[in-house]
């Protein structure tokens, strides 16, 4: 059994990795975003770290003690590292991010949320808009600076008019980004 939680562990630790990495460079790309929260992620890393204790029983031959170690330090740095993104990321965005809207397509294909954000006075406001995919997936698609409001009309079933920028959502088309 130790054997399995030893396996199972090191993938986990793995797949956690390349979804924060992939996360990381959705987030810088503004690409779609299909890896889920950080605090998820964080519960995936927490239980490499828990199965890794327990395949650390295995002790068949020098590979596998290699790689329960690893597992330990790799997911437990990965632990801090989110603790730290989540920390961070409730810390200097409360009150930043406020809900203005959601919007639907007329056939109902799509989904777009608006939030005004401010970033108080070292920075700028504006609005953002993002696409709702399946589940957690989201895309931005729409960043506009220096603006409190957003006006939004569907020219049609996946073209839309925001605050006069016609995007094609057919064609991946982005505003601001």
């Amino acid at each position: 059994m130790e054997t399995k939680y030893n396996l199972l562990s090191f993938y986990l630790t793995l797949f956690c990795i390349g979804l924060t990495f992939y996360s990381f460079y959705s987030y810088v790309e503004g690409s779609w975003l299909i890896s889920p929260p950080n605090y998820i992620l964080l519960g995936f890393s927490v239980i490499a770290f828990i199965l890794g204790i327990k395949g650390l029983k295995d002790k068949r031959n020098r590979w596998t003690k290699v790689r329960s170690w690893l597992t330990l330090v790799l997911s437990s740095l990965l632990s801090i590292v989110l603790s730290l993104a989540i920390l961070f990321g409730l810390h200097f965005s409360s009150g930043a991010n406020v809900y203005l809207k959601t919007i639907n397509s007329p056939d109902g294909k799509y989904t777009i949320d608006f939030y005004r954000w401010d970033q108080g006075a070292m920075g700028t406001f504006g609005v953002r808009g993002e696409l709702n995919g399946p589940l957690w997936i989201k895309k931005r698609i729409y960043i506009q600076k220096r603006t409190e409001d957003v006006n939004v009309e569907w020219e049609s079933n996946d073209a839309v008019l925001i605050n006069n920028h016609l995007l094609n959502l057919d064609n991946g088309e982005t505003y601001g980004y």
